[in-house]
């Protein structure tokens, strides 16, 4: 089988995980966002925030996740596996707060290509922060137009995933993707 790798992106608080965890209640095979585990990982480190101390190291750490779950995603025998980021989130992120980076991140882009991007554009209603999320509402919007450059750069054709109920919105991603 040739599984289809379908990414699910967008800034802060756009819902992303929402629709992840109702795809997998669904019984479709989904990835979760690793950079929480990172974080998490880090603090019991005493490292409060990793990406903002160390942004290379938290990058490079999140590229080996991300690698690893592309090509666990490869591997699959699901149709379809769904991943909260792709790869290309990495350079976005690091653009957002204006770090300069090593190639590899950009060659790893390249090298590690996904079947279809959905991105959630940010949405003040649903929009909150927390221990792991540090950006306000304005920052979300400067990353989801680092997203929309990085995915467009790697050569890819963003889909917008329409505002809506959780329920909804993974309707609309699931027959987008049976369509593909």
């Amino acid at each position: 089988m040739n599984t289809k790798t379908i990414v699910i992106t967008g800034g802060p608080g756009s819902g992303k995980t929402s629709i992840i965890n109702e795809l997998t209640k669904r019984g479709f095979t989904c990835f979760e966002e690793i950079s929480r585990q990172i974080i998490l990982e880090a603090r019991e480190k005493g490292i409060e925030q990793l990406f903002l101390t160390d942004p290379i190291q938290f990058s490079e750490l999140l590229l080996e996740g991300r690698v690893m779950q592309h090509s666990d995603a490869l591997e699959s025998d699901n149709e379809f596996v769904f991943l909260d980021r792709g790869i290309p989130d990495i350079p976005a992120y690091m653009d957002f707060k204006g770090d300069t980076y090593p190639d590899f991140f950009t060659e790893a882009c390249k090298d590690h290509k996904y079947d279809s991007i959905f991105i959630l554009a940010p949405w003040q209603e649903i929009f909150t922060t927390d221990s792991e999320r540090y950006e306000n509402f304005d920052q979300a919007l400067e990353i989801h137009e680092k997203l929309l450059d990085t995915y467009t750069e790697s050569g890819y054709d963003l889909r917008d995933v329409p505002f809506g109920s959780i329920e909804a919105r993974a309707d609309y991603i699931i027959d987008v993707v049976k369509a593909l």
